[in-house]
Formats: structure tokens, C-alpha cells, sequence
């Protein structure tokens, strides 16, 4: 290559694509490693495939100067306080230095360092987090590197290393005068500290300090005109620049020049592994299923079925989760063979360990036997295997040495979407030929009339030793407790909220506690407690003592109308749909039409009628007695040998 061919990601680009390792690794002339650099970066490439990119740490040598010997020192330790390897995935910082870096080849190939004059590694880093990769800061792979220059010179890289960071990330230096004062005091405090921790004082730790604050006070004016670099004229961006570019950012050019308006060209964006939940819907569409094995008569009969049961992403508080974990744990109790199969496309698990799927699993729904695994690695068949979510069905179709499949359906998930592609293909997994296992009869009903879905149905069940009533406990007056959970729009929490203002215009000096998400809805019209996601025992403390609960459902019912009810809590819930056809039209539940004045009129019943009260109270003790999760268990171990039946009905 010719030299003023040079480019930073240009010519690393050529070396690697002229090494034949699976394995790339970098450092600049300047870098020395220290001893097991390499093998630690081995190690790192080694923690997860997804992997692309390993970093290490560059240490002071002795003779550096104590700001730059500082701030090498912390900021590399604020990467892994605990000195471990860090994993890094979307959303974390994206520094990379390829002055001790080590890739996966197969990440560069995707990726590749973009052409540009500077920063060519900050870019890299960006662009592989975004494209689902992983990076790994290591800290036992070492170099000793200072790029430790005379004050001047210092001012002027510093120009040249925040142009390129606007170049290739946008990141634009603030200018502030007071904070930057600010700044320069805290970092100079710092650097005499580090002078007073290795010895040195006297003139010697007064001249550095000196030094101190012309390095960082320069640095700040200098990293913020180096992100202004392109209003600066040609001439001075010359005079300032360390590497002498006079260009305004992405290579020299004659400034005098009159040129040609260049055509507009349109950013090249890298390939992409695939990211989506809708790439299992592509490789079925193109594809098609995977052929079920043969399955005679008695297969539904055998004692032991192994059932492997595909689950979506997930996160503290999913009732859905709740409720799977619930059901596996009962078929476990009755010998089947269950599996947990973890499928996250779209990464929400991504850089999760496999024990830490499986703690989370234990910790927030409950403990099961089965394993469970993240993807398809290890898959090993099942007589059944159980799509749980409609971004599972796609991919379970495509599942091999399985008899049968099944289809849990706990909600109507294409009304979770608007008109979109999600919505379409939602749809469309009602269509496959699962065999469908309804979360209610008239949630089945619906899928059979409207898919031709064939299947059987189970009511939630209730767990009587948590949810159960105590009348020896005083409950609160006028306290509302609200499902708030806004992360899920099919509970209309936003017509809740109306309601509840509504409500406290009548009523000034109601309570309402919210709960149920993570996060609070901001910004209401009236204070209001917020308990965010609450463990089961303490739910069923807080249904005990509350007056009135408020649980809006669009779609299928849910968990939580029961539980209220077996704590002997009335509740306002939505008219028509499931609420009603479950509850009945006058039933233990207040129903009332999707209207906030409605429902505030029906919270207010429950406020001050007495008798409705103690009504409602009663007939929704009694109907969630009738709800057991051995029956909600037998309904599923039923469904499940209904679909082995239908499939031997089809070998027949």
C-alpha cells in the first residue's frame, strides 16, 4: 500500500482481510504487551459466540506523566470495578481502542472498520453492539501504552481525537465555562492526589500541578473546537490539528477548489444477523415446517409425556410467565418430562448467562424441575413441544423429532398490535395447525371461529395457600388499589388513570396505589403511591386491606381479578369480551362500560354501598373457590393428550 493510501480503518481493513486466522489481533507500534495478553484475550472471545470483540486495559509505563498515568489507570478500572471480564451488549458504552484489541473474525467480516480518518475502533465498537455482537473489556489482557506528549502537543491531539469522535459517533464537545472550571478543579485535585499517593511532593508535585492545570483546562478547549473543527477555517484547523489536516472531517482536499455539488449518496448500513422475531416467519414462509414424527394410538395413553415448553423473552412481573412456570411445575407433580426452552430473537437475554435465565426463572414465577436453555443448541425432541406466545410459533414449526405441537394461547395477541406486520403475522399462527390449549372457553371459542383453530380450553387456577381472605384484618377506607401496568396496553391504563381523576374530583381524599409495573405512570392528576412489581405474598397482604380494586382487561382475562377476589376484595373491571362472558353480566365482579365516568361510578358503588359491597365480596369468594391450578393443570394435561390423539387420528 502506498503511504498516502493510509487510512485508519482503510489499511486495517487490508490486514485483516490478508490474515487467515479466525482470530484478529491488534496493537499498535507503540503497545507492549504484558505476559498471558494474548491467551486473556483468547479467553474473552470464549465467554459467549456472540462475542466479536475483545479489549484490554493500557497501563502508565514509569515515566508517564501522573494526569495521563491517572486517567489510564481509572478509566480502564471503571470497565470492571471487580477486576473481571465485562461483557458488554446494546446499550453500553461503545469505546473500543484497537491499540490492544482482539476480533472475531467472523464479527469483522460482517462489520468491517469504517474509512474513516480517526476513531476507526469507537466505530467499530458502535457498529457491532448495533448489529447484535457482543464485546468483552478483559482486564488480565494488558498493554503498556501512554501516548504522553509535551503540553502543546497534548492540546493539539486532543483537537484532533474529539474531531474524529464527532466524525464517527456525532459525540459533540459541550461548551461550558463554569462547568469546565469546575472540571479542571476536581481533575487537578485528582492528579495531586495521585502525586501525594506515589511520593512525590515538594517543587516536583508543584510543577506537575502546574502542568495539571494547563492539560485539563486545555483539554476542554480544545476537545470542544475539535468538535467544531468544520466552522474553523482551513488554515487555523491546520495549525491546530497534531497530524497537520487542514480538511473540516473525512480527509484532505484542496479548500480553494471549486467543486461540483457531489451527488447524494445514501449511507451504507452493515449487514445485520438476524434480530427479529419475524426471521422465523421468513424461514417458515420460504421453508415450510418441519414433517412431525409418526405418532400410533396409545402415544397420548403413556404415563410419561415429554413436553417442551417454548417460552418468549421475558421480564419481572409477566403474568404469562406466572402462569407457564405454574403449569409446568403441575405436569412435573403428575411425572411428565418438561423442558424450558428459552426462544430471544430480538436479544432482550442477550449477554445472560444460561444460570442467570434460569435463576430469574426460579426467582420470579416460581421453581421448576425442568431445565432451561436459551435457543436450540441442545435440542433433543419431545413428544409434544408447546409454542407459549405467538413469536415462539414460527420457530417451533421448524423444530425436528417432535410428534406433536401445541399451542398455549393466554391472550388474543394480534390485538395487542396496531394495523402492522407484527399484527399479520400474529395472526397467522393461529392457522398453522397447532393444536390450541385456551387460557378460557371463550378464548377458544374465539381462536376455533375465527382461525378454524382446533383445541381445548383451562381456566387460571388460584393459589389458596397465598390468596385466601382474613376478616380478622381491618381494611383501609376508600383505598383503590390499581393494576397500573402501562407497559402493557391492552390494560387501558390510561382510561384507568381517567377514571381514577375522576373519581378523585368526587372524592378528594381517596387513596390509590398503583402497582404492577416497573415503572410509574408520571405525571397524573393527583398524588398517588406507587409499589411497582410486587411479589405474590405481599399482593395478597395488600388485597386484604384495600377497599376496591381496579383491573382493566381488553383481551383475555387475567390472574389478577381472581386473586382479589380470593382476599375478598371487590373489584371494577371492564363490560363485555371475557371479563363478562367469565364473570357473568352481574356476577362477583362490577363491570362497567369503557368509559372513566362509568367506572368511576362504579368504583363510588363500592365506596359507599355497603350491602353491593358485601355482595360482591361474598359471590367473588365463592367463584374463586371453584379455581384450582390442579384443575387448570388437568385441563392442560388433557389438552395435551387431545393433540397426540388428533395426530394419531391423522396417521391412522
Amino acid at each position: 500500500m502506498d503511504p498516502q493510501d493510509f487510512g485508519h480503518g482503510r489499511t486495517r481493513n487490508l490486514a485483516a482481510s490478508e490474515a487467515t486466522g479466525d482470530v484478529l489481533a491488534f496493537l499498535t507500534q507503540d503497545a507492549t504487551p504484558v505476559p498471558g495478553w494474548l491467551s486473556a484475550h483468547l479467553e474473552a472471545l470464549a465467554l459467549d459466540p456472540r462475542v466479536g470483540v475483545s479489549f484490554g486495559p493500557h497501563l502508565p509505563r514509569p515515566d508517564t506523566s501522573p494526569m495521563i498515568a491517572r486517567e489510564l489507570t481509572e478509566f480502564f478500572a471503571s470497565f470492571s470495578p471487580d477486576g473481571a471480564p465485562a461483557l458488554q451488549g446494546p446499550g453500553d458504552e461503545p469505546f473500543l481502542s484497537n491499540v490492544n484489541a482482539c476480533y472475531r473474525r467472523a464479527c469483522w467480516q460482517e462489520i468491517r472498520f469504517r474509512d474513516v480518518p480517526y476513531s476507526e475502533d469507537q466505530a467499530f465498537g458502535r457498529d457491532a453492539l448495533e448489529a447484535g455482537w457482543l464485546k468483552v473489556y478483559q482486564p488480565g489482557a494488558a498493554v503498556l501504552h501512554a501516548h504522553d506528549y509535551g503540553a502543546v502537543e497534548f492540546l493539539r491531539r486532543y483537537f484532533d481525537e474529539y474531531r474524529g469522535l464527532r466524525e464517527t459517533t456525532g459525540h459533540v464537545e459541550p461548551v461550558a465555562p463554569r462547568e469546565s472550571l469546575s472540571y479542571v478543579r476536581v481533575q487537578v485535585r485528582g492528579d495531586r492526589a495521585w502525586l501525594a499517593a506515589q511520593g512525590v511532593g515538594g517543587v516536583e508535585a508543584a510543577r506537575w500541578t502546574a502542568r495539571s492545570v494547563v492539560h485539563h483546562g486545555g483539554r476542554r478547549v480544545f476537545s470542544a473546537l475539535g468538535s467544531r473543527a468544520d466552522r474553523l477555517p482551513p488554515a487555523v484547523r491546520g495549525a491546530i490539528s497534531l497530524e497537520g489536516r487542514t480538511d473540516g472531517g473525512g480527509g484532505d482536499h484542496d479548500a480553494t477548489a471549486v467543486e461540483a455539488p457531489p451527488e447524494p449518496t445514501g449511507r451504507i448500513i452493515p449487514a445485520r444477523r438476524p434480530a427479529h422475531s419475524l426471521d422465523d416467519t421468513l424461514r417458515l414462509l420460504r421453508d415450510g415446517s418441519v414433517p412431525l414424527l409418526p405418532v400410533t394410538a396409545d402415544a397420548a395413553e403413556r404415563e410419561r409425556l415429554r413436553v417442551a415448553v417454548v417460552i418468549p423473552d421475558f421480564r419481572q412481573g409477566s403474568g404469562g410467565h406466572r402462569t407457564i412456570c405454574t403449569l409446568v411445575r403441575g405436569l412435573e407433580a403428575r411425572g411428565h418430562i418438561c423442558s424450558l426452552w428459552l426462544h430471544d430473537p430480538n436479544g432482550a437475554h442477550r449477554g445472560e448467562a444460561d444460570a442467570v435465565v434460569r435463576q430469574r426463572v426460579d426467582e420470579w414465577f416460581g421453581p421448576v424441575a425442568a431445565p432451561v436453555y436459551k435457543g436450540f443448541a441442545d435440542w433433543h425432541g419431545a413428544d409434544v413441544v408447546v409454542a407459549t406466545g405467538w413469536q415462539t410459533v414460527h420457530a417451533s414449526l421448524r423444530l425436528d423429532q417432535v410428534r406433536a405441537r401445541a399451542y398455549l394461547v393466554q391472550d388474543h395477541e394480534p390485538e395487542f398490535y396496531a394495523t402492522s406486520a407484527d399484527r399479520i403475522f400474529a395472526e397467522d399462527t393461529y392457522r398453522r395447525g397447532l393444536y390450541v390449549i385456551a387460557a378460557s372457553p371463550w378464548l377458544r371459542d374465539l381462536v376455533r371461529d375465527t382461525y378454524g383453530a382446533d383445541g381445548t380450553a383451562f381456566e387460571l387456577g388460584v393459589d389458596h395457600e397465598i390468596y385466601a381472605a382474613d376478616p380478622s384484618i381491618t381494611r383501609h377506607e376508600d383505598t383503590i388499589l390499581f393494576y397500573g401496568r402501562g407497559a402493557t396496553p391492552r390494560r387501558a391504563t390510561e382510561l384507568g388513570w381517567l377514571a381514577l381523576s375522576e373519581l378523585r374530583r368526587r372524592r378528594p381524599d381517596i387513596r390509590v396505589v398503583a402497582y404492577g409495573d416497573s415503572k410509574p405512570d408520571w405525571e397524573q392528576a393527583f398524588p398517588y403511591e406507587f409499589l411497582g412489581v410486587v411479589s405474590p405474598p405481599e399482593l395478597a397482604a395488600l388485597y386484604r386491606r384495600a377497599t376496591a380494586g381496579l383491573v382493566l382487561s381488553l383481551t383475555n382475562y387475567s390472574l389478577i381479578p381472581q386473586e382479589m377476589m380470593a382476599c375478598g376484595l371487590p373489584l371494577v373491571d371492564l363490560r363485555g369480551g371475557c371479563s363478562e362472558a367469565m364473570f357473568g353480566e352481574d356476577g362477583p365482579v362490577e363491570l362497567a362500560a369503557a368509559d372513566p365516568v362509568a367506572i368511576a361510578d362504579a368504583l363510588e358503588r363500592l365506596l359507599d354501598d355497603r350491602a353491593e359491597w358485601d355482595r360482591r365480596s361474598s359471590a367473588g369468594l365463592s367463584w374463586a373457590a371453584e379455581r384450582t391450578w390442579d384443575a387448570a393443570v388437568d385441563a392442560v394435561e388433557h389438552g395435551l393428550r387431545e393433540c397426540l390423539r388428533a395426530r394419531a387420528r391423522e396417521n391412522a
